[in-house]
């Protein structure tokens, strides 16, 4: 793969323990994965979720048994602990991050959408690694992504990122849920998204995440639609992002449609 900007999307199932707070051993192979990209030549942008499991961990509440505002209030905990993390972590690397915190208003209105796009731009100019998470403290039904996967590929159009790579808790999307079914089959690459695959898409993903392989088709819909390959891959894969990038049989790829590619 030639790609020269890409969007990386780590799930909370990625970033938490089994406790859902913060793993911060976890956080630290990331950064160094995407550190090394950046060494390599490549622009990366980062879609972080992780700030309202955070959130619940430090508070010690349950995602089961609580509201929306309580949720959000979680979230307005979390965000910082999460970023500071983050902060923390490229710091010792020599490298500055910046925050963003997106509405799927931001998005949806020209004059934002050109906002978010000028800052990008600015921002990697100055080898500033973007972090990018929903607003969850202000964001309700009718104006949240939903998902950081949609969020990620509307990151990657914005920002006209050439690859999005999902970490996730499995390692591409399968026939059949592996977990359920030994039978199950890697898909290696697809290049139209079918009422078949939809089908095999299921339901949601792990307890602290908000999306699952279903929400991972609406997001490579997105990217293959504006001429943007994406993978969907697991976290816990070694060296996972440097060999999705060298081309190895990691995950799934969703190839972008030929006709926008060189948009």
């Amino acid at each position: 793969m030639n790609h020269r900007r890409i969007v990386v999307k780590a799930g909370s199932s990625s970033l938490t323990d089994e406790t859902g707070r913060l793993d911060e051993a976890r956080i630290s192979r990331l950064v160094d994965m995407l550190a090394e990209l950046r060494e390599e030549g490549h622009e990366v942008l980062l879609v972080s979720s992780g700030a309202i499991a955070a959130g619940l961990g430090k508070l010690g509440w349950q995602r089961e048994s609580i509201s929306m505002p309580e949720k959000q209030a979680a979230a307005a905990v979390g965000q910082g602990l999460l970023i500071n993390t983050y902060e923390q972590m490229f710091a010792e690397r020599g490298i500055v991050i910046g925050q963003l915190l997106l509405t799927r208003s931001d998005v949806e209105v020209r004059n934002r959408f050109l906002n978010i796009r000028n800052t990008t731009e600015t921002l990697l100019a100055h080898r500033i690694i973007p972090i990018v998470n929903e607003n969850d403290t202000v964001a309700v039904e009718e104006i949240r992504f939903g998902d950081n996967d949609t969020l990620g590929s509307l990151v990657a159009v914005v920002a006209e990122a050439d690859l999005v790579v999902l970490l996730t808790d499995i390692d591409g999307m399968y026939t059949s849920d592996p977990r359920l079914d030994e039978s199950a089959e890697r898909l290696l690459d697809v290049w139209e998204i079918t009422e078949e695959l939809e089908q095999m898409a299921g339901g949601t993903g792990t307890v602290v995440g908000t999306g699952g392989m279903r929400s991972k088709l609406a997001a490579a819909r997105i990217a293959m639609d504006a001429g943007i390959d994406l993978v969907v891959a697991a976290s816990t894969e070694p060296d996972v992002l440097a060999r999705i990038v060298r081309g190895e049989d990691i995950g799934t790829q969703f190839h972008a449609r030929k006709a926008v590619r060189g948009r």
